[in-house]
């Protein structure tokens, strides 16, 4: 087993979200790297005693590497705000990831580059060597066990996702048939989740030229035809390029729309769907089809979204 010390705001939320990922062992909050001894949360929430509110993960890196939960940790904060998470502000809520194993360092340089990448402005999360960790008293641990409806700055669906990627591995064993696997994906999700529209389209051989489609077929001569779906009836071929899903098959990335009417080339199989959200899904470094899903409410999506639904695949 290994530990690191997470800062992400609040603990209450932070706390709640890490311990429902597979691969983290126990965890346990407290306040990390600052000055006075033996501090109280009272002290603390004072601002003026250099601590952040921190929760302790202990992982098994052999389930869970390192850089997967910090790239799980980063999905649970805004990187470039400054002691300030959700609505809650001061020094104690700065965001830090903290170490005690040098060898945790170049792992985590190479996740803060990745973060830093795909930022218009420089990070805000501190990586330093942990100088000290004092328990919070009980109250604080388990917070969100023990009170269900207590304040938490994090969105509801970042405690989902986690569970939802479990229940899948669970779900799927070792099935080997794959249009079973993708039946029972796109099922878990509708019901999970409840979102309007939850497919999978998958790439094949381009119908004849005078078969109804959308869009032109692939270089290769493929283009995404429809496979396991839950909700109402949908397009049955999509070509290489066109729409959402045909773009995050040409482009190998993940694509959120907030609002599917103002996004290029659209194809409107519902006029129900107001945004949707398309995750490739991979083998052997190629796309070989696609997760659609759609909302029947604007802005339903985003990163949280695209990153746990990137390993919901990753598993198919």
């Amino acid at each position: 087993m290994k530990e690191i010390y997470l800062a992400g705001g609040c603990f209450w939320g932070a706390e709640h979200y890490f311990r429902n990922i597979d691969g983290v062992v126990d965890t346990e909050v407290g306040f990390a790297n600052g000055d006075t001894p033996s501090p109280t949360y009272e002290q603390v929430y004072t601002d003026t005693t250099g601590y952040a509110e921190t929760v302790r993960v202990i992982y098994n890196p052999d389930a869970l590497p390192l850089d997967e939960l910090l790239r799980a940790f980063f999905c649970a904060i805004d990187p470039m705000s400054v002691n300030k998470q959700g609505e809650d502000e001061g020094t104690r809520y700065r965001t830090g990831v903290y170490y005690t194993d040098p060898a945790d360092v170049p792992i985590a340089m190479e996740v803060f580059g990745e973060i830093q990448a795909g930022c218009s402005g420089p990070l805000a999360v501190e990586l330093l060597p942990l100088k000290n960790f004092f328990v919070a008293d009980g109250r604080h641990q388990d917070y969100l066990i023990k009170n269900p409806d207590g304040y938490c700055h994090l969105p509801l669906k970042i405690f989902r996702y986690p569970r939802l990627v479990s229940d899948l591995r669970h779900l799927l064993g070792d099935e080997p048939d794959m249009v079973a696997r993708l039946s029972n994906a796109a099922a878990l999700l509708k019901e999970k989740m409840g979102f309007f529209w939850v497919g999978f389209y998958l790439v094949g051989p381009a119908a004849p030229a005078d078969a109804h489609g959308h869009g032109s077929p692939s270089p290769d001569g493929e283009e995404l035809i429809l496979g396991p779906f839950q909700g109402p009836f949908a397009c049955m071929r999509i070509g290489y390029g066109s729409g959402v899903c045909g773009t995050a098959w040409k482009e190998a990335r993940t694509v959120v729309v907030p609002n599917v009417e103002e996004f290029p080339g659209h194809i409107a199989c519902s006029s129900a769907s107001k945004s949707e959200i398309v995750v490739p899904v991979f083998k052997n470094s190629k796309v070989t089809g696609v997760l659609d899903i759609d909302s029947d409410e604007l802005s339903t999506f985003d990163h949280i979204d695209a990153f746990w639904l990137q390993k919901y695949v990753s598993i198919l």
